[in-house]
């Protein structure tokens, strides 16, 4: 039995689907009279434009990354999923609503292309002889994974066709099933069990009906939708990815002339904070949120295994949620190997210095730790379980260590005001030193989120976003299992605020480069260094006792009262409340702290290393990037 399985665009072109990377390990080294191959084809897509309609690295992201919420790259593979679009004008006018006209004309440039491509890679694929044709579909690959199944079916019938990912979890892989006959089997859930399970059933020693989570067709072409797993699998049975047809097929691709090629790995899945505070607007663990994570010794071994054999350093580990005994365990581990690699990971916001310094010393440089605001009541709103402080404290420590944080600042919780953000925004120009947002952005109500589960939180009414609607033109009810995001009434602060907290990011933005604010600790005095452009001081020396042991005490959060005992239980004697007030009042002047809650931190970052964030580099080269899919049948979010 001959299986392809298959990564459309507008997937990662630097990464390696790890899902299919499983299946493919899972196929060559525990199922017998099976041949698999991994088809990139959304490296595929970008060689074939280059000889008609070239891209760029920043058209690819523009799809991949920047229009995801809008759906524009689906958009794009639209007329060769339908025989005729009934709503194309009307996502015109949405997307020109929403981007430059060159980059709706791009749009239009590529629709016109996408069925011959779309035809042509069929043809390939069909040439090849499968019996099986595999497509992972995770963010915006659905629209071109479900065109070329439409066009192979068309050519060769008797191809079966399986559908797995993020985008068939749950409700999604029955809506694609029901609703697109040319999908024979949509596999829902992790797929270490299914997929050996569903070829067994392929070779007459099994039967669809007992795969949990199949959605198989009878003689008739009924849809049958078995019910999913309930447990999520043991970490025993995960398995490490076996990326070799990508790297052969990254050889020879245009797509090695724009980035290089990054190691996708997975050391868990799910998330132990969400086991317990499920965060209000985050459906990204959708059907399975318990916690599960390799050995370290395991996953030294797989990390080792792969660097080795594909001779590539950067390493982006797809886990939710860092271990936290990881730690302890790991990361000493990777410090201590022949081999300097440069990780990504995320991470959870209340990290200290310390533990910060461990991942550093390990090679991570870029991590992710779920920041989204910096008001601990939206936050305590989010269920996020960190406060305004902690995060300012991260960012500032990581600043410090030369790692790279990747954050955004999301609005629009029910219950939030516009206190919650006047505060915080006054403060941002003493944060300009610091690694600023990526973007600020409204939430969008994602499926499997409590906000989507429990319309008593603030968003009885949704509808299917209006993206999916225009592309899919299925009925509102069949659209609505379909997707993954969804509209509802706007929730919290007013767009007149909202513009503002965006002019006060996109200002944070612009200083960052140029601004500095750092410290050096040479014992009995501290000085401090300043560039940021709104404060009209360069050089401050603290050398009063008071002062000293304040400033030391401020590394950690601390309000008025707690300073105030344990400078008076110190060698400084006593020092009231009012004394410590006055004192910070003259800071936040300065720009030398940030409050909220009632509570304080000193944002100045240490001096040795935090010039390394000043290149203007990303050591992962990820600007193509959707982030990767963590390996469900054909991939999770």
């Amino acid at each position: 039995m001959r299986i392809l399985l298959v990564s459309m665009p507008w997937a990662a072109i630097d990464m390696p689907p790890i899902a299919l990377g499983i299946l493919t390990r899972l196929a060559r080294t525990k199922l017998t009279g099976v041949d698999v191959r991994t088809v990139c084809g959304n490296l595929d897509y970008i060689d074939w434009l280059a000889e008609r309609s070239p891209l760029s690295l920043d058209d690819y992201r523009f799809f991949a990354v920047d229009s995801h919420f809008e759906s524009c790259g689906d958009w794009v593979f639209a007329p060769a999923l339908h025989d005729a679009e009934r709503h194309a004008g009307e996502f015109e006018e949405f997307a020109r609503e929403q981007f430059p006209g060159e980059r709706v004309d791009l749009m239009l440039r590529l629709r016109a292309l996408s069925d011959e491509f779309v035809r042509d890679f069929a043809e390939r694929i069909v040439a090849m002889e499968p019996d099986v044709v595999g497509f992972t579909s995770t963010f915006q690959q659905n629209a071109a994974s479900l065109a070329a199944a439409r066009h192979i079916k068309r050519l060769a019938p008797e191809i079966v066709t399986v559908f797995g990912g993020a985008n068939c979890d749950g409700p999604q892989g029955a809506a694609i099933h029901r609703n697109f006959p040319y999908v024979d089997h949509v596999v829902r859930g992790e797929g270490e069990l299914n997929f050996p399970a569903l070829v067994e059933a392929w070779h007459g020693k099994g039967e669809f009906a007992d795969i949990p989570g199949l959605c198989w067709r009878r003689a008739d072409g009924t849809s049958v939708v078995n019910p999913m797993e309930k447990k999520p699998l043991p970490p025993g049975v995960l398995v490490v990815p076996d990326y070799d047809d990508f790297f052969e097929r990254w050889s020879t691709s245009v797509a090695r002339s724009w980035v290089e090629p990054v190691l996708v790995m997975e050391g868990s899945r799910g998330c132990w904070w969400g086991d317990k505070h499920h965060c209000t607007f985050c459906g990204l663990n959708g059907s399975y949120m318990e916690f599960r994570s390799k050995s370290p010794g395991r996953f030294y071994d797989e990390v080792m295994e792969l660097v080795e054999r594909h001779r590539t350093l950067d390493v982006y580990m797809v886990d939710n949620i860092l271990d936290m005994s990881y730690i302890t365990s790991l990361l000493p581990r990777l410090t201590e190997a022949d081999h300097d690699l440069r990780l990504h990971c995320e991470v959870k916001a209340n990290l200290r210095r310390q533990q910060l310094q461990v991942l550093a010393d390990a090679g991570v440089v870029v991590i992710q730790p779920g920041i989204e605001n910096l008001n601990s009541r939206v936050l305590k709103l989010m269920d996020k379980g960190v406060t305004g402080c902690q995060n300012v404290r991260i960012i500032r420590d990581a600043e410090s260590l030369g790692i790279k944080v990747l954050w955004n600042y999301l609005y629009g919780f029910p219950g939030e005001t516009p206190d919650d953000y006047t505060a915080i925004i006054e403060q941002f120009p003493a944060l300009h030193h610091l690694r600023p947002p990526e973007s600020i952005a409204r939430i969008v109500i994602e499926r499997f989120s409590p906000y989507f589960d429990r319309p008593e939180l603030g968003f009885p009414d949704l509808r299917p976003a209006r993206p999916h609607r225009l592309i899919y033109d299925l009925p509102e009810s069949e659209c609505f299992d379909l997707s993954y995001s969804f509209d509802a009434r706007p929730a919290g602060i007013g767009e007149d605020l909202a513009e503002r907290l965006g002019a006060a990011t996109t200002a944070w933005q612009e200083a960052a480069a140029e601004s500095r604010l750092t410290y050096h600790d040479l014992g009995d005095s501290i000085v401090l260094i300043n560039t940021r452009p709104h404060f009209r001081w360069s050089t401050l020396v603290l050398d009063d006792p008071v002062e000293r042991a304040l400033f030391r005490l401020l590394d950690d959060p601390r309000g008025v009262p707690m300073l105030s005992r344990k400078l008076s239980s110190g060698a400084a004697g006593d020092v009231s409340e009012a004394a410590v007030a006055e004192i910070l009042a003259d800071w936040r002047e300065r720009g030398i702290v940030f409050t909220d809650n009632g509570h304080f931190i000193h944002v100045a970052a240490v001096a040795a290393n935090r010039e390394l964030l000043r290149t203007g580099t990303d050591v992962h080269r990820r600007a193509a990037s959707t982030g990767p899919e963590a390996p469900r049948l054909v991939a999770q979010h």
